[in-house]
């Protein structure tokens, strides 16, 4: 007995002098939606959740890209019969809604018709006058398009659907979930500038991520506005820096207002946004830049669930910036 109580003693010893694993760094790229994602986190098993990634990603293009020609959006954009929305769809229809709603049409999945005309989207650009605009509008309003038992249902059959200005963010907190699911707490997501971060670096140091400066046709991170710190949040960015084209003299911005028809003319170059889950900053981040500079202003004021980072063009032609006071505790750098 003395001998087995010996045993047990000992390996108690033994076993409460092993180490515990320490977190190793993992990171990898890879291309997604028609940009780069970049993904690092801290695993105590150096797990490679590539193959993982790349798979829900897949997944998440055949249900809601446009660039899919199989996809599901694809599908019911053509009206086909029979086509049952599924988890991916559903949720980005309902978080659709709720944007929608809270912006007064700023944010609408169904401005895509306009987008296409004004040469932004799939189709050739069209000489665009107030007679197309007018024609267009009746097509571009997210109330003409329900979601109920499980089918899509429109007023009008040329109605279509685009989901890019929340997508992006929407995949971010897709890959959040599945980290979370396989127990990884310490991570920094990013696809094509969309991050969500959770947890800290193990040395305790925050994630640190960058906002561009505006730039004509600038290459990613080329030049650098402001570094921010996030712990738990997620932060999206929209600008007209990159997309546009000038015709005349003008320049018309890929940021089309829902409400005119026509592409946004303001001072706003670009909106950071700051929330909980990448979605919401993705789809808000849009709507600033529809609203421009004064409106977002306001209606930062008014609600506390989302901060904001705008750069844009003073009278004199300088860059300037405005902040919320939220977001002013995550600045690093500005």
């Amino acid at each position: 007995m003395r001998h087995l109580l010996y045993l047990v003693i000992s390996s108690i010893i033994i076993s409460s002098c092993k180490s515990p694993k320490e977190p190793v760094l993992v990171k990898f790229m890879g291309e997604a939606q028609g940009t780069y994602y970049a993904i690092t986190y801290f695993d105590v098993d150096a797990r490679n959740f590539q193959p993982q990634v790349d798979s829900l990603l897949q997944e998440f293009d055949h249900s809601v890209s446009l660039w899919d020609t199989g996809s599901l959006i694809t599908a019911i954009n053509r009206n086909k019969s029979g086509i049952q929305p599924d988890p991916v769809f559903t949720e980005l229809f309902k978080k659709s809604t709720v944007v929608f709603n809270k912006s007064d049409g700023a944010f609408d999945p169904t401005v895509g018709p306009l987008v296409n005309a004004w040469g932004f989207g799939f189709s050739d650009r069209m000489k665009v006058d107030q007679h197309v605009v007018d024609s267009l509008l009746p097509l571009v309003d997210f109330n003409n398009i329900r979601l109920e038992n499980d089918a899509v249902y429109k007023s009008d059959p040329r109605i279509q659907l685009d989901f890019n200005a929340i997508a992006q963010g929407y995949a971010v907190d897709l890959i959040a979930q599945l980290f979370d699911d396989k127990g990884i707490k310490n991570f920094l997501i990013d696809i094509g500038g969309e991050v969500l971060s959770k947890g800290r670096k193990t040395n305790g140091e925050y994630w640190k991520v960058g906002i561009e400066k505006p730039k004509d046709n600038a290459g990613y991170g080329e030049g650098l506005q402001a570094i921010v710190q996030l712990e738990d949040r997620a932060l999206a960015t929209s600008g007209n820096y990159r997309k546009f084209y000038e015709e005349n003299g003008v320049r018309y911005s890929h940021t089309i207002d829902p409400a005119t028809g026509y592409p946004v003319k303001h001072t706003l170059l670009s909106a950071s946004v700051l929330a909980g889950d990448c979605a919401t900053a993705d789809a808000w981040a849009t709507v600033f830049m529809v609203m421009g500079l004064e409106k977002a202003k306001a209606f930062l004021a008014e609600q506390n669930e989302l901060e904001g980072y705008f750069i844009y063009t003073a009278e004199n032609g300088d860059l300037n910036v405005f902040f919320t006071n939220g977001f002013l505790k995550i600045l690093v750098e500005e």
